[in-house]
């Protein structure tokens, strides 16, 4: 054989074995089915329903081994942070404190975990895949498995009961004020299922969804050599700018053509277009599944 057919060979066997190693890790990613959460409205009748705090932190779902998100992609968690928690499904936040999203998602995207970060990381539980019983039942099952194990950084979210729609204003507004992203209401009496469904709902004093970066636009002013607006396009296919909610630091970094990101507002105009759109954050999983 001479020395190109042999070094045709070796690069053709180096391509499949690349390429059969890809398709077995592509196979054996495992996307989890999770209950998901719909908005809120006045028709709802919140005696049916527990209340707790919306934590603006990383979904993330444990499989018994490991901490996913909700595309499947692994959290590289230390295995301190991991080694005592149980064999049964748990789903939860990532998360650190009120206003700190973008430090929570810094820290859990690295392959190579920063132990000293991720000591001021706690997963807070709010739902037990699979368990038997209420959503009433598996807040107890929780609170019983937490204190079990005593694992200062594994926590339940606490969930408590409000009369009616005022209470819930009200509570809605003071959470807020503190610097919450808003509440979650999860049915009591309802038996653990996946996808979307009034069972669990979100409660925000403004909505957001996502949609995808199509232009940038230069800033002009004190913005000047800076990101000033963009153009993206949600997932109904409408076109709009975004030019406020930036940082400094997002102006200057702002976030690449093709990105997902998360915007909010504040009802929608006659043509359909959302009301006073800002930005809000980057999504980290790039999905267009609203969460």
């Amino acid at each position: 054989m001479t020395d190109n057919n042999l070094l045709k060979n070796t690069c053709i066997t180096l391509c499949l074995s690349f390429l059969l190693l890809f398709t077995i890790t592509a196979v054996a990613k495992t996307i989890p089915e999770l209950i998901l959460a719909k908005t809120y409205d006045k028709s709802i009748n919140i005696k049916h329903y527990l209340v707790s705090e919306k934590l603006d932190g990383v979904r993330a779902y444990w499989d018994g081994k490991q901490l996913l998100s909700r595309q499947g992609n692994r959290f590289h968690a230390p295995a301190w942070f991991i080694e005592n928690f149980p064999k049964q499904p748990l789903d939860g936040e990532l998360w650190i404190a009120r206003n700190r999203f973008e430090q929570t998602i810094s820290i859990v995207r690295k392959y190579q975990p920063i132990d000293k970060e991720w000591q001021k990381i706690s997963y807070q539980l709010f739902e037990m895949p699979q368990a038997k019983g209420t959503f009433q039942q598996r807040v107890t099952t929780m609170e019983s498995l937490v204190n079990t194990l005593n694992i200062p950084h594994l926590n339940v979210i606490k969930h408590y009961r409000l009369p009616n729609t005022a209470a819930l204003s009200k509570k809605l507004d003071d959470v807020v004020a503190q610097g919450a992203e808003g509440l979650m209401l999860h049915r009591a009496d309802a038996l653990y299922h996946t996808g979307r469904s009034t069972d669990l709902l979100k409660v925000k004093k403004y909505q957001d969804a996502e949609a995808r970066v199509i232009q940038h636009f230069s800033g002009k002013g004190k913005f000047e050599g800076m990101l000033g607006s963009m153009l993206v396009e949600n997932n109904e296919g409408l076109r709009f700018k975004l030019g406020t909610g930036f940082s400094n630091q997002e102006r200057k970094n702002p976030p690449a053509i093709g990105t997902l990101i998360t915007y909010k507002y504040f009802g929608r105009t006659k043509k359909g277009l959302p009301r006073f759109a800002s930005f809000l954050r980057i999504r980290l999983d790039q999905t267009t599944d609203n969460e």
